[in-house]
């Protein structure tokens, strides 16, 4: 379960996808996540089919990315069962308090699907984005913030320590289970509740080699005399190609279509 989340990993191919600038793909993902919670009914079709066509072009294989969604099962199960039972409407089956409408499910199964499209739209970034240019990315989006004073370099730097450190502390909670495991311990066996009892355990010694993860990193740091913000360099600047504005041109259409069938087409 814990290799299966694969949000915050980069997987390296040579796609269009790729080589797309950070910005492009952060200001994509956006626009993809809010056009997520306009469609209704047709519009979904249009999600699929553009979610489809970038997973295609970004030659990330579609098991790999499907695979992230193991570790959230619960979470999909959990949302999906309150929308069923909890949405009012005409009532297809009931006992005692407990009724199911058909609304319900109606609901249940878009939500569903809503938070589906949105892991593997988030998901789709970080796999074809390396946390380097990610965070050159979002300093450069966030740039104007600086006007008011907001520290713009050190958000995205600790945005994309985060990132680095998913996969990083995965692994580590990987080997602690198997070192329990190797120990009597079960993880295994037994319902969701005594499996997240047994988990417990786990917490004290990835936090700790979480904490002495962030104050190694801390010292390396400070050796090599690091500091952000003003007057600090890239090595490989941003800019912007012509496959961007493609890219741009792409996104507004297909922004415009799902808000043309929801506000204007009522579909």
């Amino acid at each position: 379960m814990i290799r299966d989340i694969t949000i915050g990993q980069y997987y390296p191919a040579d796609s269009l996808i790729h080589r797309l600038d950070p910005r492009t793909k952060i200001i994509g993902t956006l626009a993809y996540l809010v056009s997520l919670f306009i469609v209704n009914n047709w519009g979904y079709i249009v999600c699929t089919a553009y979610l489809a066509a970038l997973i295609l072009i970004s030659k990330v294989p579609f098991k790999f990315m499907v695979k992230g969604l193991k570790a959230l099962l619960v979470l999909l199960i959990l949302t999906m069962a309150i929308n069923m039972f909890l949405t009012p409407g005409r009532i297809l089956f009931q006992w005692k308090f407990i009724h199911i409408t058909e609304e319900g499910l109606e609901s249940a199964g878009l939500m569903g699907l809503r938070l589906v499209y949105l892991i593997l739209g988030a998901s789709l970034l970080t796999l074809t984005t390396t946390p380097n240019k990610l965070t050159d990315g979002l300093e450069r989006l966030l740039s104007p913030l600086k006007v008011f004073k907001v520290p713009v370099h050190e958000i995205a730097m600790m945005m994309s320590i985060a990132l680095r450190f998913i996969p990083i502390l995965l692994d580590e909670t990987d080997k602690i289970m198997k070192a329990q495991s190797a120990r009597g311990a079960d993880f295994e066996t037994g319902g969701i509740f005594k499996r997240i009892r047994a988990m417990v355990p786990l917490f004290v010694p990835l936090f700790v080699s979480a904490f002495r993860r962030a104050n190694d990193l801390a010292l390396a740091m400070e050796a090599r005399c690091y500091h952000g913000g003003e007057n600090r360099t890239q090595m490989k600047p941003l800019r912007y190609n012509r496959r961007d504005y493609i890219a741009y041109g792409i996104m507004a259409a297909a922004l415009a279509l799902v808000i043309v069938l929801r506000v204007i087409l009522h579909w």
